[in-house]
């Protein structure tokens, strides 16, 4: 039986999204066991509690032996203003453990990476189960928890180099900081959700400024862009080839993640 902690770092979920996920996971994953810790619930202003219990729900769940993995709940915002008194709090037990999410999760999954503790990887998360199509999505995730490869991004199948899947703003935030991996030698994946072009070339500006030697970036899904008041000029892939060709960064064209039910699986490295 694989244990699975769920905690949530940054923005609550309800009793019903655990409860649907609960029944999927009895009904199609009877290998897993779900642990979904009660500070999911707790609300406190943005947050799933105070940073102080946001924190300690999720170093309990890291540093429990008994856990075989710790899934994020759901993204939002507040994993960053946790996330590195988090890794000082790990213990050994922290290291065996696969760590799931992807959005604001990614601040962790980055620093995890950095200090080398146990195995971030990008995936759908349970509050997925609210997007249309989102049991797929949690399936995938679960999947994955039971052993499967089907839901993993097609490109890795023929990829030499390890690989990292971030949201374009945490990676954007996250560069520059003592949460920030060294990713030399990686190719990178970045997706992102409602945010205007001229944010989006505004972040691939700061974020390929941090990002020499790298072996490429592959671009996921720009989606729910708002409209501006006047057309940006370029789409988001004409963004991202232009910062690239700017730092010399090869673009190697899309990856199949984003914000919504599609999201494939990519774990570091």
């Amino acid at each position: 039986m694989t244990r699975i902690a769920v905690c949530a770092p940054s923005t609550p979920i309800t009793l019903e999204d655990a409860r649907a996920v609960q029944a999927l996971a009895a009904a199609e994953f009877p290998d897993l066991e779900l642990v979904i810790h009660e500070q999911c619930f707790a609300v406190d202003g943005h947050f799933a509690g105070s940073d102080d219990v946001r924190k300690a729900a999720f170093v309990e769940c890291a540093n429990d032996p008994s856990f075989d993995a710790v899934w994020l709940a759901r993204g939002g915002y507040g994993a960053c203003r946790i996330a590195e008194d988090v890794l000082a709090s790990l213990n050994h037990a922290a290291e065996d453990k696969a760590y799931l999410g992807y959005s604001d999760g990614g601040y962790l999954l980055g620093g995890l990476y950095r200090a080398k503790i146990g195995r971030p990887v990008h995936a759908p998360m349970l509050a997925d189960i609210r997007r249309p199509g989102g049991e797929d999505a949690v399936r995938r995730a679960l999947g994955f928890l039971s052993g499967a490869r089907d839901g993993l991004e097609p490109s890795l199948a023929n990829e030499r180099h390890p690989v990292v899947a971030f949201n374009l703003m945490t990676l954007a935030m996250m560069s520059g900081t003592r949460l920030m991996p060294g990713l030399a030698g990686h190719v990178i994946m970045v997706e992102e959700v409602s945010e205007y072009l001229y944010a989006i070339d505004r972040l691939f500006f700061h974020a390929t400024a941090h990002l020499g030697g790298i072996a490429g970036l592959r671009l996921g899904r720009i989606s729910d862009v708002p409209e501006n008041d006047r057309p940006f000029g370029t789409d988001a892939q004409g963004i991202a080839r232009h910062w690239c060709e700017r730092h010399s960064i090869a673009f190697l064209g899309e990856a199949d993640i984003g914000h919504d039910a599609a999201n494939r699986i990519v774990p570091f490295g």
